[in-house]
């Protein structure tokens, strides 16, 4: 238990977990180094996060998304001497095991940059249904931890090798996609992304399908393949296009023609803006490498 683990959770307007998510890391057989991130929340969260001593908080003044709030966290656990950095949803909460298991499988696989544990519904029975999506993309297994192109961060344990070469979470990016993203630049990077089957946290949320949240996603996957690492310019912008014609014809069997046209003009004027005025994609594909 020689290794410094922070903990970084971004809270905005999450008084409802709070209670179950720092006693949760507090009864955490490994112990943790907590800081919490405020996103100016108009609840009480924040007056239920200053009832722990152990939390240390951090009031952004305003909403800065999720990317941005974390790097606030990940910097400052740097600097604190941090070795691993796990960052944690504000509707989420492990298990005894879940650090321990997380840091002894990274300590034993140097190659790994980014660890999940699973990611269970609040039945703590099921699979989070997403997560199951990821789970089942696995590529081989190293060591008996299976290899996957991409994990939501709900719950990311990082090296502090990984995020040194890496960098922080990419500013372009509002709230959605900065995750993959950031998945896409630790595999240029040559580090794994694997999941570890015997560390769980409960994911306490409920999926619905939202036409405006899938647009924004939608914007948010273009970008990412903009600014992916692994494409020249030119390849990448190719692959942006693919992603404004084929997210629309992928959305029109839920949406129907109607939608799906507009989510076309939508991802055709966010391409266009970045075609036209290509310097914020350069910049961010430096920050990339």
């Amino acid at each position: 238990m020689d290794k410094n683990v922070f903990v970084i959770i971004v809270t905005y307007n999450g008084s409802r977990w709070i209670n179950k998510l720092i006693p949760s890391l507090l009864a955490s057989s490994y112990p943790v180094h907590i800081i919490a991130v405020d996103n100016q929340s108009t609840d009480d969260t924040v007056a239920l996060l200053q009832q722990y001593p152990e939390v240390d908080l951090i009031q952004t003044g305003s909403n800065l998304g999720f990317g941005k709030a974390n790097n606030i966290g990940m910097q400052k656990a740097l600097e604190l001497g941090a070795d691993y950095l796990f960052l944690l949803n504000q509707d989420a909460w492990v298990f005894e095991n879940t650090v321990s298991s997380l840091v002894a499988n990274m300590e034993a696989n140097a190659q790994i940059g980014l660890l999940s544990p699973l990611h269970f519904q609040a039945n703590e029975t099921e699979y989070d249904t997403s997560f199951a999506t990821y789970l089942s993309r696995k590529t081989v297994e190293v060591n008996g931890l299976p290899l996957v192109p991409f994990v939501n961060a709900a719950a990311w344990m990082l090296s502090r090798a990984c995020v040194e070469r890496v960098g922080y979470f990419e500013p372009l990016f509002g709230h959605y996609g900065e995750d993959r993203n950031y998945c896409d630049r630790v595999a240029y990077h040559n580090f794994k992304i694997a999941i570890d089957p015997e560390a769980k946290i409960v994911h306490d949320r409920v999926i619905t399908r939202n036409f405006n949240k899938d647009v924004t996603q939608s914007r948010y996957k273009l970008l990412s393949a903009l600014i992916n690492p692994k494409y020249s310019l030119a390849q990448a912008y190719l692959q942006g296009a693919k992603e404004a014609v084929g997210l629309p014809k992928y959305f029109a069997k839920f949406y129907g023609f109607g939608k799906a046209f507009t989510l076309f003009t939508t991802l055709s004027g966010y391409y266009l803006k970045f075609l036209f005025n290509p310097a914020p994609i350069k910049e961010a594909r430096k920050r990339a490498l």
